[in-house]
């Protein structure tokens, strides 16, 4: 069935489904003795298989995504957390900090994983999403982790100070939305996508309120789309930071970072 719909590595997305239904890992499906699902694992297993078929994200389905160290909740009211925005929580952890801010949390995937890697340490994360914000309320509660919520539209109407500020903002231009997978167009919220103009709304946003919400040793880390390292940078300079790309695990832009450390 996911072959006839074009489903790459639908194999692999088989697994995850049955896995799931199973209340298993994945990679036991191989190591497991013969089962004879019940009739409802067996309905919940097609529904899920239909699902895929129709392009919606395993996550989705399943309910859930693995990142850095923790497993997370995720609906469709949130971005799926993706492998390579782990280097932008890897770059964190490389810096001193002990007060986060994480603009656009969404799931909360990047706040709850910093917090959980550095016992001690405090963190806002923000989203214009209220049923976003409940998704990450609901993560940081079962993973453990001294994090608050609200609903805000970027910086409008926080303070600081905060050691660090993270973000993977919506950086896809309008322009680029329907050459997206179906998978990700279709079924992921859209303004956590894409910003509606040039994909560099939320970056202009974030560089102009920064210096009025760090601490004077404060930075920023912003994942970017692989083409727009230079406009980023650009951004944050202007502000008066030192700012430079970061690659993620393939080689490809992905963070950039703005030291405002220096600034006047």
């Amino acid at each position: 069935m996911l072959r006839a719909a074009g489903i790459a590595g639908g194999a692999r997305d088989a697994d995850r489904i049955l896995a799931a239904v199973l209340e298993i890992e994945p990679g036991r499906l191989r190591i497991t003795e013969d089962l004879a699902l019940t009739d409802d694992q067996a309905a919940r297993f097609h529904r899920g298989i239909a699902a895929r078929a129709l392009r919606q994200p395993v996550a989705q389905i399943v309910g859930f995504r693995d990142f850095w160290a923790h497993r997370f909740q995720v609906t469709r009211d949130t971005l799926d957390p993706r492998p390579e925005t782990e280097a932008l929580v890897e770059a964190a952890l490389a810096r001193p900090w002990r007060h986060v801010l994480d603009l656009g949390t969404g799931t909360g995937a990047i706040l709850i994983s910093l917090l959980a890697a550095r016992p001690g340490t405090t963190g806002l994360g923000t989203d214009l999403s209220e049923a976003a914000l409940q998704v990450a309320r609901h993560n940081a509660r079962r993973i453990g982790v001294n994090a608050c919520f609200r609903q805000a539209d970027w910086v409008e109407g926080l303070a600081g100070p905060f050691d660090l500020i993270v973000s993977n903002p919506p950086y896809i231009a309008a322009a680029e939305m329907a050459g997206l997978d179906p998978d990700v167009r279709d079924w992921e919220p859209r303004m956590a996508l894409t910003d509606g103009g040039d994909g560099l709304g939320a970056y202009r946003i974030i560089a102009a309120g920064a210096p009025a919400l760090l601490s004077p040793t404060g930075a920023v880390l912003v994942e970017i789309g692989p083409s727009q390292g230079a406009a980023v940078c650009a951004l944050f300079a202007a502000q008066g930071a030192r700012a430079r790309v970061l690659p993620d695990l393939d080689g490809r832009d992905r963070v950039v970072l703005a030291d405002f450390a220096d600034r006047d």
